[in-house]
């Protein structure tokens, strides 16, 4: 049973578990994503990732100096029930729609270059924390 503990407890953080309602809402993001829509430092976000990534929920790829996470969740699983539970209890959220809303703009400014700088500019700015 330690193994399904540590499971559970990878849900029972804020930060990760809108990570994983990130990461359930796309096929792939970069750290750089995840900071800019929690507005959390870079080395929080890493910390984060680095648990979900040794307890298999997150699989990483490298691409130049960043790094790229998505759900590497067994179809079947536990964590595959878990993730579909997830997903019905935080869909009707507003505060979670707003999450994925915040995380489509942001993806859709990087594909503008002239965004993409705005939006770098705008990040250097905001808050390191929670509002």
């Amino acid at each position: 049973m330690r193994a399904e503990a540590r499971f559970f407890k990878s849900l029972s953080d804020e930060t990760r578990l809108k990570i994983l309602w990130l990461l359930s809402g796309s096929e792939e993001l970069c750290v750089c994503d995840i900071i800019g829509v929690l507005r959390i430092t870079q080395s929080k976000a890493s910390r984060h990732l680095r648990y979900l990534y040794h307890l298999g929920w997150v699989t990483d790829r490298r691409d130049g100096l960043w790094m790229n996470y998505r759900l590497c969740v067994p179809p079947g699983s536990p964590g595959e029930k878990l993730l579909k539970l997830l997903e019905e209890l935080l869909a009707p959220q507003p505060e979670a729609q707003a999450l994925r809303g915040q995380m489509a703009r942001c993806l859709e400014a990087k594909q503008h270059p002239e965004c993409a700088k705005t939006l770098k500019f705008s990040q250097k700015k905001s808050p390191q924390g929670f509002d």
